[in-house]
C-alpha cells in the first residue's frame, strides 16, 4: 500500500489560485525617442506597438505549469510504499549464570547416568550446556569467580559462543577462594547496564564467602532494589568444613530478600532437578518488535515533471530554429 508521509502538504496545491490576486509581473526595457516617430514608421513599413506587452501563455503552458505544480507538491508530501507487517522477536530475558571456580570444584563426586565419576565443575557445565538451549529467548551472561569475579562472557543472545565460553573455564583460573558477595556484586553492575526489566541471576557455588569486598547479604539487598531475583544452587556436601563449607543459611538469606529460591545439588541429577525448577519458575520471555518497511517515492513526480519540462523546452527550441532556417532561407532566395 502507498502513504503519504506529509499529507498536510497537499493543502500547497490550492496556492496558485492566489494568483489572479496578484499584480502582473513588470519588465522594463530601454527605448529611443524620435522626433521624426511618424515618418520612421512610414519608411519601415512597420505598425506601432503598446508600450506594455502582457505575454500570454499557450494552453500547453498553462497546462504544464499546473502539472509541474501538482508533481512538486506531490514530492514535497513524501509519497511512500508500506510493505507488509514483518515481527522480530528478541530476549526478554537478561539471565546471569555465576559459576564458582575455586579449588573445591574439582572435587570428583558426581555421578552421571552412564556411571562416569567427573568433578562438580564438569557436571556444571553439562547441565549448563543443556540450559543454553533450552532458553532460547533469554539472553545469557557468564561470570565465573574465586579469590575474584570475572566477566567471562558478558550478555548475549548468541548461545553457541556463550557454551564455547564456558567451556573454556577451568578451576583455579579465578583463584582459590570464592567471593560469593563480590560475583552478585559485579552482576549487579551489568545489570545495571542492561535495557531488560526480567532479571535473574544464577550463582553456583560449593563454599562460604571468604572476603567478599561487600557481603552477601548487603549485595542482596542492593541487586533487590534493582529487581535482580536470585537463585542460589549449592554443590556438594552440606557436612563439609573449613572454606569448602556451605554457609546455608546466607544462602537462602540472599534468595529470599531477592525473591528467588535456594537449592542443594549432592549430585548429577538433583542439579538438573535444580534447574528444571528454576525453568518453571522463570519461562521463556518473549518481546516482539513490529514494523513495516517503507520506502520513499517521493524522486517519482520530480523525475515526471523533470522529464515534461525537459521535452517542452526541447521541442520550442527545436521549433523556433526550424522557424529561424526557414526564415534565412526565404531572405536568401
Amino acid at each position: 500500500m502507498y502513504e503519504l508521509a506529509y499529507p498536510w502538504a497537499l493543502s500547497l496545491l490550492a496556492l496558485p489560485l492566489l494568483m489572479p490576486l496578484l499584480p502582473a509581473y513588470k519588465e522594463s526595457r530601454n527605448s529611443v525617442r524620435v522626433p521624426f516617430f511618424d515618418k520612421l514608421v512610414e519608411l519601415s513599413e512597420q505598425r506601432p506597438h503598446s508600450g506594455a506587452i502582457i505575454l500570454r501563455r499557450d494552453r500547453f503552458q498553462y497546462f504544464l505549469v499546473g502539472f509541474m505544480w501538482v508533481c512538486l507538491v506531490l514530492a514535497a508530501a513524501k509519497p511512500e510504499w508500506v510493505g507488509a507487517p514483518i515481527e522480530q522477536q528478541k530476549s526478554g530475558r537478561d539471565l546471569m549464570i555465576a559459576v564458582d571456580l575455586s579449588g573445591s570444584m574439582g572435587t570428583r563426586d558426581f555421578v552421571l547416568p552412564d556411571g562416569e565419576t567427573v568433578d562438580r565443575l564438569q557436571a556444571v557445565k553439562q547441565v549448563l550446556a543443556e540450559l543454553a538451549n533450552q532458553r532460547a529467548g533469554d539472553r545469557l551472561g557468564l561470570i565465573v569467580f574465586g579469590s575474584a569475579s570475572y566477566l567471562q562472557a558478558p550478555f548475549t543472545s548468541d548461545h553457541v559462543v556463550w557454551s564455547k565460553l564456558l567451556a573454556e573455564t577451568e578451576i583455579g583460573m579465578a583463584g582459590q577462594s570464592t567471593v560469593f558477595g563480590d560475583a552478585i556484586g559485579l552482576a549487579i553492575k551489568l545489570f545495571k547496564e542492561s535495557t531488560s526489566d526480567n532479571r535473574v541471576l544464577i550463582i553456583l557455588t560449593d563454599g562460604n564467602d571468604t572476603g567478599s569486598i561487600v557481603p552477601p547479604i548487603d549485595a542482596a539487598k542492593v541487586a533487590a532494589a534493582y529487581n535482580i531475583r536470585i537463585y542460589t544452587i549449592a554443590i556438594g556436601d552440606a557436612a563439609s568444613v573449613g572454606e569448602e563449607a556451605l554457609d546455608i543459611d546466607t544462602i537462602e538469606r540472599v534468595t529470599e530478600i531477592t525473591g528467588g529460591e535456594s537449592f542443594e545439588a549432592l549430585d548429577q541429577q538433583a542439579l538438573q532437578r535444580a534447574y528444571h525448577t528454576i525453568a518453571e519458575l522463570e519461562p521463556d520471555v518473549y518481546e516482539t518488535i513490529s514494523f513495516r518497511p517503507r520506502q520513499s517515492l517521493h524522486w517519482l513526480p520530480l523525475c515526471v515533471a523533470l522529464i515534461f519540462y525537459t521535452l517542452y523546452h526541447g521541442y520550442r527550441t527545436w521549433h523556433a530554429c526550424r522557424v529561424l532556417r526557414s526564415t534565412r532561407d526565404s531572405h536568401a532566395a
